[in-house]
């Protein structure tokens, strides 16, 4: 386990086992690939890599959902099935220290997606209980779906759709799309080959130019984003240039993200924003007032908990909620969670699982205890 959490540590591994999960370990060395295709920019940037033996590109743990995806896909084990971890990531950090502890829950196969959520957010809330007994919690919620629900309302472009979609979560990304939807660029800082080939959609071309840059550079098609990756950002980001957003349906989407409330009140403030804009948020609305309806059930402080309609967190597999659990009148979280229903399925799972899930900063909590005493 841990020498430098001995209490904290056998607290949260109790409390795994009164919440019926099943404890797993996973390798510190893992394949780069999903991390860099699939855990998002800001985590990129801060991998470890290395190489195998034979060549492979091998990243120390830096977090533990898709590992434990990996090996439940792996072991062909059977659904619904919970997953606790307690261990060691690495990243790079700008506060200090680039090997910490985390622990966390992966909850996977249940259904009943408003219950499983609601479910994940109490057992985050339980576990900050336990360890910080008496510390007051700020818990903010977010949801992608309902986002990518107000998106497709308001007949945005696919393009633009899937663009504002992966800036959820980044404040300076959403800002700068935002920025973009209102006054597109008209012209390309683009040049030479590179502007020929995006402006002729071409883009296997394009990404067969890029990899020989990088290649002429001395760049690893696996240190980022893979050039055929980069070649269909740049012919979106083109295509997207000629698109204009009607100022009735810009100012509608700059209302909702402006949405903060207690989520006791989050599903009327919802529908009131829906029917002042004439949109229909179908599905999505419902599954949050469902969820809304599970999380109270579980006794939670739901005057604690606050929905941002801007709120995400930078991570590219997330498909639905997303939430995270402070200190109050703190500025980094304890923990961090939410759903990725699509994670599975691109990590090789031969049929759809939903998943849910939350981790928690073992050092945060414990730089709290110590300032406690």
């Amino acid at each position: 386990m841990t020498s430098r959490y001995p209490a904290i540590a056998a607290d949260i591994v109790k409390l795994f086992a009164a919440r019926d999960t099943h404890a797993v370990e996973v390798a510190v060395l893992q394949p780069a690939d999903p991390f860099l295709d699939m855990a998002g920019e800001d985590l990129r940037r801060r991998i470890f890599l290395t190489e195998s033996e034979t060549g492979k590109t091998l990243c120390l743990r830096p977090e533990f959902t898709i590992p434990v995806c990996l090996d439940h896909i792996a072991s062909q084990a059977g659904t619904p099935r919970r997953y606790s971890y307690l261990g060691e990531v690495f990243r790079q950090r700008r506060e200090g220290g680039n090997e910490f502890f985390q622990a966390g829950i992966e909850d996977l196969g249940d259904r009943d997606i408003a219950a499983a959520d609601a479910r994940s957010l109490a057992d985050a809330h339980a576990l900050l209980s336990l360890v910080l007994p008496g510390q007051p919690l700020a818990i903010t919620l977010g949801d992608q779906t309902l986002f990518e629900a107000v998106l497709a309302a308001l007949g945005l472009p696919r393009g633009w759709r899937m663009r504002l979609a992966r800036a959820f979560g980044s404040v300076a990304m959403l800002e700068a799309a935002l920025a973009d939807l209102a006054n597109p660029p008209r012209n390309s800082q683009l040049s030479g080959p590179v502007a020929t080939l995006v402006l002729d959609g071409d883009a296997e071309a394009l990404a067969e130019h890029i990899a020989a840059g990088m290649e002429e550079a001395g760049l690893s098609a696996s240190s980022g984003r893979a050039p055929a990756d980069i070649a269909r950002r740049l012919i979106e980001k083109a295509q997207l240039r000629s698109v204009r957003l009607s100022d009735e349906a810009f100012s509608a989407l700059k209302g909702f993200l402006e949405i903060d409330v207690a989520l006791g009140g989050a599903t009327a403030a919802l529908e009131k924003f829906a029917a002042d804009a004439g949109l229909s948020l179908g599905a999505a609305l419902e599954n949050f007032a469902a969820r809304a309806e599970a999380v109270a059930a579980h006794g939670l402080p739901i005057k604690k908990i606050r929905y941002d309609a801007a709120f995400g967190r930078p991570l590219d597999y997330y498909t639905g909620l997303v939430f995270e659990i402070a200190a109050e009148n703190a500025d980094r979280p304890l923990v961090g969670g939410g759903r990725y229903d699509r994670l599975l399925t691109l990590l090789g799972a031969k049929k759809p699982i939903p998943g849910v899930g939350f981790s928690v900063w073992l050092d945060r909590i414990e730089a709290l205890r110590e300032g406690a005493k």
